[in-house]
């Protein structure tokens, strides 16, 4: 059942969990099969957690849609929809066709695919075809449970040496898609990217607002129950203090909600020191989860095409900087030195006719936003929107004057609306996962689907982590007299 806003809860679930983002909807979604009690709050007025939409009315009485997570995820989003969602969502993903680096060292188009990557290597780029070839078998050899022996920066430099527009071509989109830098565990980006290489880069026809819709049927279907505008405070656990406590209850407000287990789809830290509490955990335990490192933040620029314009065929993801050579701090930079734009074309929601939107990401650090004043967050806000507008203008000439409708978001924003710790786009970073695995051991009953690792981010990585946690749940659900 969906409650209203507000109406009380007054029974016992198998299973409360917290946050909607795509973990905790996907684990949701998995236990209300397996026909267990469900309950999912959800502090916003919608589901979907960063993977959600907005609406903005435009200045002719219209209106402009914008998807706020950046489109663009690998083929096995496909296959996770399909065994866990069901054929109606996993339908309407679809392949597209062009990607486009556009920066000072290289402007090249790929489908995104390991043949086309090896084509542009050695075309483009002069490199041996057994280099690239090595290079590809490397990445395909990771395995989830090897040790993170080396980092991203000595892989690269193990095959493409001193080539800076290489390691930009190859590791410039998984930034963009799960926070990897060149300082983090090659493991982090060859899984990643090899999911990538399979089949290339695939959105969600329709839009987020149809996808979160159509989930929310499915959940509603499988009984799972479903509570907006609910904020937990607390995660009540018995016999503090003894080893191992137990889940018991969370708290909204001053409304008490008996369970037996709770999944936690919020930031991993704030779920062992905000909604549990370092006390009820092992000490060693609390040693290492204050050593996980919080992964970045991002802005967003959205611009609204007006109602009868049209912008030309340029592909759906564009890699666009003005930076001479790649690094990390470039794409940290909060002189937005590189952007990905996101393209959104009528076909992209073909049931609103033939409108267009824009939207512009970038990668940023909490630090850089967090203690401005009001009227310099604002300019640093009007500042990401003209770096916006003026790198697309030379993308798409003439560009500005169609656009209508602008709108900026930064890590402040993203905090606000997901309560992400720090603004994290990601989660955490790879030291995250195992901490996150080990929550079952110090709380009997407590489990945690949100982004961490790098690896079980994005849309694949989350929605596949919150079943992974959700055959855990269900297993300790047998164990539990009820």
């Amino acid at each position: 059942m969906l409650y209203k806003k507000g109406e009380p809860i007054n029974q016992v679930y198998d299973v409360v969990i917290i946050g909607s983002g795509l973990g905790g909807l996907t684990a949701a979604n998995m236990l209300g099969r397996a026909g267990r009690r469900v309950l999912l709050l959800e502090s916003h007025n919608k589901l979907g957690g960063l993977a959600t939409w907005f609406r903005r009315k435009d200045r002719h009485g219209g209106e402009h849609i914008f998807d706020i997570s950046l489109h663009g995820f690998p083929y096995g989003m496909v296959k996770t929809c399909k065994k866990y969602w069901g054929q109606a969502i996993a339908s309407k993903i679809e392949r597209i066709d062009k990607v486009r680096f556009l920066n000072p060292q290289f402007d090249v188009e790929t489908d995104f695919t390991r043949e086309d990557y090896i084509r542009i290597l050695v075309e483009h780029f002069k490199v041996p075809i057994d280099v690239a070839l090595g290079f590809f078998n490397d990445l395909e050899n990771m395995n989830f449970y090897d040790a993170p022996n080396i980092c991203n920066g000595d892989l690269f430099k193990k095959y493409f040496s001193d080539r800076n527009d290489i390691v930009r071509f190859l590791l410039e989109p998984i930034t963009y898609a799960n926070g990897s830098t060149l300082e983090d565990p090659a493991i982090t980006y060859g899984i990643v990217f090899s999911n990538f290489m399979q089949k290339g880069v695939y959105i969600f026809k329709g839009g987020t607002d149809l996808m979160i819709s159509l989930m929310k049927e499915e959940l509603l279907r499988n009984n799972v129950d479903i509570r907006l505008h609910s904020k937990v405070d607390k995660i009540e656990v018995e016999n503090a203090g003894q080893t191992p406590p137990q889940v018991k209850s969370v708290l909204c407000g001053n409304e008490k909600i008996k369970c037996h287990a709770v999944i936690s789809n919020s930031n991993l830290l704030s779920t062992i020191f905000n909604l549990v509490g370092e006390q009820n955990f092992d000490k060693q335990f609390v040693q290492e989860a204050r050593k996980v490192r919080i992964n970045t933040s991002s802005c967003q620029v959205y611009m609204g095409i007006k109602a009868g314009e049209s912008i030309p065929p340029m592909g759906d993801l564009i890699f666009y900087s003005e930076a001479e050579e790649f690094s990390t701090e470039m794409l940290l930079s909060p002189k937005v030195l590189g952007q990905t734009f996101s393209l959104y074309y009528p076909d992209s929601r073909p049931q609103r006719g033939k409108r267009y939107a824009v939207v512009s990401s970038s990668n940023a650090r909490y630090q850089d936003w967090q203690n401005l004043s009001s009227n310099e967050y604002q300019q640093k806000k009007a500042y990401l929107i003209e770096k916006a507008l003026s790198a697309l203008e030379k993308i798409i000439p003439g560009v500005r004057e169609k656009i209508d409708y602008t709108e900026a978001a930064t890590p402040l924003t993203i905090e606000k609306y997901t309560h992400h710790r720090m603004g994290s786009s990601f989660g955490t970073k790879f030291e995250g996962l195992e901490i996150s695995k080990r929550l079952p051991a110090e709380v009997k009953g407590l489990y945690h689907a949100g982004s961490v690792g790098i690896i079980m981010s994005g849309w694949l990585g989350a929605a596949n982590y919150g079943v992974i946690q959700s055959h855990a749940v269900n297993t300790y659900l047998d164990t539990v007299s009820h």
